[in-house]
């Protein structure tokens, strides 16, 4: 499976992106699914992660009433609404692919197995 994310950009403070995966080369309908960021300088971070049927989202405390993952299996796509964005959400925003169904979908970057490029959120202050 082949992962492509996008809808990065540059956002002022306050402002709403929402983000794209797009997976070619397999269905990813039966797999839990996740967005990961990481800032510079810093370590890999779970963001945000939905189960393959869609229900029981997980997020980071940090994104927790801001963000929205949600994916459209018919579509082989998972999105991430991202409102209310801060400086500090800056960072490569990646998706990624999950070895097993675990309800709720894991927060650990180890238990992905398939990874998109990232795309780049910029959030001016």
């Amino acid at each position: 499976v082949q992962l492509q994310a996008s809808g990065g950009g540059l956002v002022q403070d306050g402002g709403s992106l929402r983000l794209s995966c797009a997976a070619s080369g397999g269905t990813i309908s039966f797999t839990n699914m996740g967005w990961f960021r990481q800032a510079p300088g810093k370590e890999r971070e779970f963001v945000a992660g939905i189960s393959w049927g869609g229900g029981v989202p997980n997020y980071a405390d940090s994104v927790k009433g801001r963000f929205t993952i949600s994916r459209e299996n018919a579509k082989n796509t998972l999105y991430l609404l991202m409102n209310s964005l801060k400086p500090e959400d800056t960072a490569v925003y990646s998706c990624a692919a999950a070895r097993r169904r675990t309800v709720p979908a894991t927060k650990e970057a180890s238990e992905y197995i398939y990874w998109g490029q990232g795309t780049l959120v910029t959030v001016s202050s």
